[in-house]
Formats: C-alpha cells, structure tokens, sequence
C-alpha cells in the first residue's frame, strides 16, 4: 500500500530575482499570473517569455467557460514551461494549460477525453492556503452543473513547487485569513480521512500547529502581525497540501461547492462556512474514533478542555474575520435541499473521504443550522 507521494521537487527562495535566475526564464516559457503580480514583482526584471493575465478574463473563480477561452488563445503559442504564479485559481488553471490537447474542459473534468501532459510546469504560490504546488487536484466550476467538480489525476503534479513568501505580503488581509483558514481546512480533513497514515498525519498535525499557534499570534498582536508569519503560514500550507494530496478532504469541501459555484463564493471563505458544523457532527457521530485524537491536538494547541475544542476554534477563526449566514450570500432556503442532492450526486469522490458516513438528511441539517 502506497503511504506518501510528493511528486514536485520544492524549493524556496526569497525573492522573485533568485527564483528566475535559478530557472532560467527564456522566451519558451509561459508565465500565467495576474497584473498586481506582474507590475509588483516581474515587470522590472524584463524577462524575455510570453505572459498570460487572468486579469484579461475577468474571473475571480474558475470555470469551464473561462478556461475554453484562455485555451483557444494558446493554442497557437509555442512554449515548453508552464509558470503558474498566483493564488488558487491561477494554480488550478495553470495545471490544465500544461495539457496536451484540450478544448473542452468540461469534457476533461469528465474524463471524456485523453490526459496527457506535455509541458513542464511550475507552481509559485502566491496566497498561504490551498498547498495546490504539491497535489494532482484542479477545482473548477462547471457552467452547466451550477455546482465546482474537482479533476485528481497524476498528470496535474507540478514538476516543481516553489515558495516566496515575499509574494504572499501584499495579499489583503481578508483573504490571507479565508486562504490560511482554507489550508487548517485540508489539515484537519485529512487527518481524520480513512486514506490517512502516519506518514500523511505527520504533515496534518504540524501543519494544524503553525496555523493556529499564528492565529494566535495574529489575535495578540494585531492584523500586520501576520507579515512576520508568512512564511510560517505559506510552508504550514505547503505540509497540508502534502497531506490532503495524498489522504483527501471530505464533507466540508462537498458541502461548500455548490455554495461557491452558484453564488461564486471564494474556496477559502465557502469551506469556513461548513468546517465546524461539520465537526461537530463527526464527534456526535463518533467521538472515541480518529477524531478523539484530534480533539487532543486542538486542545493542547487551544489550550482548553477536550469537549470544548469546536467551540474555541469557532471563537478563535471568529476573532479573525466573522462567519455570516448562508443567507448572507443570496441562497435561497429552498436550496437547502437542492444543495444536499447536488452533492449527494457530484461530490462521491469527496464525501467517501468522510471521517463517518453522511447522508442527504445529514447534510440538510447542516445546511438549515448554517442558512
């Protein structure tokens, strides 16, 4: 039985100029990242490769629609590297573009079609929180579905990961916290997944420790603190990644799809959403299984009483950024159960990570106490 794959060779540097020097940019290359990023950190090192701006495609999530279109203006472009620098959706995407041959993401996300990849690509972070650098997983909206699928085959590894934490200080504070939260998300998920083991639990736990021995350094010390943490937070996103690539992310994640894809709702803020309540339906559920253990590791880093951790982690992520009502986004209560169907029918891969079995009535539950 396989234990643990970190298929990317990773690597940190502390500036974008050591990054590029060490790759050696050249004119084969495809550089695909957003214009703040550019004109911040690339503009002034004049590198002689071909650029592409999602801020061209007016998005803040990727979908189907979106990644169709990036790929009719490349088909005709010539490059052998694929350089992803941006924040989850830049990531997501630059995995795809380092396909052969696609047209139809749709189709592929339904594996309809041949995968097969043909460039190298490079992953670089910007934001602390999806670990994407180091997973065979591409999210993405599908149009036609109302809901986001999720693409996990061994031809999305990156080829190399590298972290520069000095391109996470100018991400705004809101979304550092809903990405970094997004990262203890993939933590705690795959700790308690039935694909985990000691190899992959090791990367959960002390992924779970630096996130959250940060937030409380962030709580004391105010929202500038986090600057001094980022690379804390950008490697503790790094070590989740390894371990939900390799273990899997459950119900939280299957829950907060269609809330992201019908009211397009960012991947980080939709999943805090559910992480609690869904917890606490675990531990009901079972509490002397694998989730007893983590309650240990969230009561020593909380310092506070076993039976009390849900409760102080809700009060110490609420200290942080406030978590609103379903309702707040625009969902109808009428949704309550169209959601639970959609992901009943779309998320399987997701839901047979569940640290216990959920069904629909389950999910409607948490739906109505978060609506």
């Amino acid at each position: 039985m396989k234990l643990l794959e970190i298929k990317p060779e990773i690597h940190k540097f502390n500036s974008c100029l050591e990054f590029v020097e060490e790759f050696r940019i050249t004119k084969e290359d495809l550089i695909f990242t957003n214009k703040r990023i550019y004109n911040d950190f690339l503009k002034g090192l004049n590198l002689n490769c071909n650029y592409i701006f999602k801020d061209n495609y007016n998005f803040n999530e990727p979908n189907d629609e979106v990644i169709d279109s990036m790929l009719k203006d490349l088909k005709f472009m010539n490059f052998k590297r694929v350089i992803a620098i941006g924040g989850g959706s830049i990531v997501d995407i630059g995995k795809l573009l380092a396909l052969k041959d696609v047209s139809n993401t749709e189709a592929l996300f339904n594996k309809e079609i041949k995968i097969e990849k043909d460039k190298e690509l490079i992953i670089v972070p910007t934001t602390c929180g999806t670990g994407s650098e180091v997973t065979n997983i591409s999210i993405t909206e599908i149009k036609s579905k109302k809901t986001k699928m999720g693409l996990a085959v061994d031809e999305l590894y990156a080829d190399h990961a590298v972290l520069i934490p000095d391109l996470c200080n100018s991400v705004p504070y809101k979304f550092f916290v809903y990405s970094s939260i997004d990262a203890l998300i993939h933590a705690i998920e795959s700790f308690v997944s039935p694909k985990a083991n000691y190899y992959t639990e090791v990367f959960s736990i002390e992924a779970i420790k630096m996130i959250l021995n940060g937030y409380k350094d962030i709580i004391k010390n105010g929202k500038e603190y986090r600057l001094k943490l980022m690379e804390q937070f950008l490697i503790a996103s790094n070590y989740a990644g390894i371990a939900f690539g390799n273990a899997g992310v459950g119900a939280v994640h299957a829950l907060s799809y269609p809330l992201g894809g019908s009211y397009h709702v960012p991947h980080g803020e939709a999943n805090y959403e559910f992480l609690i309540e869904v917890f606490k339906f675990y531990n009901e559920k079972n509490p002397n299984g694998k989730i007893n253990r983590l309650n240990e590791v969230l009561s020593n880093i909380l310092e506070c009483k076993k039976e009390e951790v849900y409760n102080e982690l809700y009060n110490v992520l609420n200290n942080l950024i406030h978590i609103k009502p379903l309702r707040e986004y625009g969902m109808k209560e009428e949704e309550i159960y169209s959601f639970s169907e959609k992901v009943i029918k779309s998320q399987q891969r997701l839901l047979n990570n569940n640290y216990v079995e959920m069904n629909k009535e389950d999910m409607i539950k948490i739906y109505k106490k978060l609506y």
